[in-house]
């Protein structure tokens, strides 16, 4: 009888969204990697996930729910420097135990893809896309039709406002956004918190809290077209603990 070869490890890198979710689905459906840990990045001072603004505490309900240790970053300085230092210590980690593969839910920003290959080629790892180049209105009703849900947890406001936060990502979501925004939110215009789906063991308890609104402390709109949204602060819906 042939044994077949152990797969790579791998480590996943998890923002807790529905674009994350659906690609740790694919990978784990394709079985090319073992998948050891995820990867979130926090603000080291509010203890919220990044640009998300989700709770840690909720962070590590889903990562009880997807049967995954959670390796944080924290960030606590706003600059590239000292996330990078961050990052560059969460990977010397993994890599001492063999792990070289590090998967992300991108879809189509090319620079960012760049951006994360120049990194990890830096340090010896490589840098893996399961839904690279979907269709992001075919993979958005994908991740409905297989039986996802997840809630919004942050809008720009440059391109939605207060009544698209704090809604379940279902087809009236979709049917509910202005033209020019991805309906997977690709370009940064929302962002989600992934509940329930094919790759949970079993969904994460949560209940909806206050909704605010948080203006940009800075923003520049130099060298912005005249015609282009400008963003000015984001809404957030505080996704909170609930008991099953």
């Amino acid at each position: 009888m042939t044994i077949p070869a152990p797969k790579p490890p791998a480590i996943f890198c998890w923002s807790g969204g529905k674009d994350s979710a659906y690609a740790l689905h694919v990978a784990r459906t394709e079985g090319r990697f073992d998948i050891r840990y995820l990867l979130t990045t926090l603000n080291g001072d509010l203890g919220r996930v990044s640009l998300h603004g989700v709770r840690e505490a909720m962070l590590d309900a889903q990562a009880e729910a997807l049967g995954l240790p959670v390796i944080k970053v924290r960030v606590t300085e706003p600059t590239y420097e000292h996330y990078e230092a961050q990052m560059g210590a969460a990977m010397a980690r993994v890599r001492a135990e063999g792990v070289r593969d590090c998967l992300f839910g991108d879809i189509f920003l090319e620079d960012l893809r760049r951006y994360r290959e120049e990194k990890l080629a830096a340090v010896g790892m490589s840098a893996r896309f399961p839904i690279w180049r979907r269709d992001t209105r075919e993979l958005a009703h994908a991740f409905i039709d297989e039986g996802f849900r997840t809630v919004t947890c942050c809008v720009n406001d440059a391109r939605l406002g207060r009544g698209h936060v704090g809604r379940e990502y279902d087809r009236d979501f979709l049917a509910s956004l202005p033209a020019g925004v991805d309906p997977c939110g690709e370009h940064g215009e929302f962002h989600t918190f992934c509940h329930a789906g094919p790759v949970f063991r079993h969904p994460v308890p949560h209940t909806l809290g206050e909704i605010v609104y948080r203006p940009l402390e800075n923003h520049d709109d130099a060298g912005a077209r005249p015609d282009e949204p400008k963003t000015r602060g984001f809404w957030y819906a505080d996704i909170l603990p609930a008991h099953a």
